[in-house]
């Protein structure tokens, strides 16, 4: 069993941030069971299972992300994965780019923290920028 994760932070890749252009629907979420544990656990038998997180950042405005598993594969469809949406307003009031390091957190009492760290990687160059395995879980 494993045991639920209080933290976790994420290296922002260009997609992530909107850089690239392309519209997606929020941050992938990796199907590892310690990242996944942070979460809150979804229902698997409905179709798009989805709630709604309240985080507050370091300077106590309140953030709404929605955890989803678009499972419509299972349902006639083709996606199997886990995203966190409604993040944009949140990036851009900060203005976040690929490279920053995003950090999400839970307390014992189930209050859920945002908070990010600008410059994690230095952008040399305009080619593409190549993070692997950019989601950790943290120790707080």
């Amino acid at each position: 069993m494993i045991t639920r994760t209080n933290a976790i932070e994420k290296m922002l890749s260009r997609n992530d941030t909107g850089e690239t252009g392309g519209h997606q629907a929020g941050i992938l979420i990796p199907k590892k069971p310690e990242i996944l544990s942070f979460f809150p656990e979804l229902n698997n038998e409905e179709k798009n299972p989805r709630f709604l997180i309240t985080f507050h950042d370091h300077m106590g405005e309140q953030w709404s992300f929605s955890f989803i598993y678009y499972n419509n594969k299972f349902f006639g469809g083709t996606r199997n994965e886990y995203r966190l949406t409604g993040m944009t307003r949140y990036m851009n009031a900060y203005n976040l780019k690929s490279g920053d390091t995003l950090t999400l957190s839970r307390d014992v009492n189930g209050f859920y923290s945002v908070k990010y760290q600008k410059d994690g990687v230095k952008k040399i160059g305009s080619g593409p920028l190549k993070l692997s395995n950019s989601w950790k879980v943290v120790k707080i």
